[in-house]
């Protein structure tokens, strides 16, 4: 019997040894997980034992992947996706004893500040990350000298607004204008000062393989598929940032709750 040829990419071999039907059914969004955290961790320097946030997870398949293929300890932490379920999908993968589903939004997250080794977030942080004062919140959370890495949809350069006639029809959801160059999220973070920003570039072909995951788990997306097609790379594709918190780089205190003090005070002028 011949191997089922599905998702079989020689950009991605690591990736590659995983069933199709496996994948597909974990998909929880508008990219092959295993993909871009394969590329991702090229440039995150992971080591056995390390302790990784898996930011915005989805259907845990990336965690899983980080489990077995880098020996990491993972917190796969989504607010979208039923923790339960993942946890079954981490039992079913022979990884309960180091990945850890959490259910928790990524703007209250509940751990120790200084916890993790390394962050990653794949093909999630566009919808939070874009927050101005974000990455002074999250970077508290891995060690100084520790990794924030991020692999997502993208732009080759930023999106100018009319939006170009070829990507006109799919462009118009508003979700959309999350997307951001390189080039933009290198500035994002590295005006900050939190990170000394190491790696920011394009997948070359991205844009094929967005179109291969896409025909695959939704073939009956035409709007997107043409869109693709037709652009051809000329602005779609996906981006990759990578930054390492600076241990002098001061991080601002959150607030969380003001002290009560209450003094009570005349509530007009008395104008007799």
């Amino acid at each position: 019997m011949s191997m089922d040829q599905r998702l079989i990419s020689e950009r991605f071999p690591r990736s590659s040894r995983y069933h199709p039907d496996w994948i597909l059914a974990g998909a929880s969004g508008g990219a092959n997980s295993l993909w871009l955290t394969e590329w991702l961790a090229e440039a995150m320097h992971l080591k056995p034992g390390m302790k990784v946030l898996d930011l915005g997870c989805g259907r845990a398949l990336s965690s899983i992947f980080l489990r077995r293929e880098y020996g990491v300890q993972v917190w796969a932490t989504d607010l979208w996706f039923n923790a339960l379920e993942n946890l079954q999908r981490i039992r079913d993968a022979g990884v309960e004893d180091a990945v850890f589903p959490v259910h928790a939004d990524a703007r209250s997250l509940p751990f120790a500040s200084d916890f993790f080794d390394a962050i990653v977030s794949i093909d999630s942080f566009m919808y939070y990350g874009t927050d101005d004062q974000y990455l002074n919140y999250l970077a508290r959370f891995v060690q100084p000298g520790g990794r924030i890495g991020v692999a997502q949809a993208g732009l080759l350069r930023e999106m100018e607004d009319p939006v170009p006639a070829h990507l006109r029809e799919w462009w118009h959801q508003d979700q959309l204008w999350c997307l951001h160059s390189a080039a933009w999220w290198q500035r994002h973070w590295g005006r900050t000062r939190i990170l000394d920003i190491e790696q920011a570039d394009m997948l070359p072909d991205g844009w094929r393989h967005w179109l291969d995951w896409l025909r695959q788990v939704a073939p009956d997306n035409r709007m997107e598929a043409e869109a693709l097609e037709t652009d051809s790379g000329s602005h779609l594709g996906y981006v990759r940032v990578v930054g390492r918190r600076r241990a002098e780089a001061p991080l601002q205190e959150l607030v969380v709750s003001m002290p009560f003090h209450y003094l009570k005070r005349p509530l007009v002028r008395d104008l007799e």
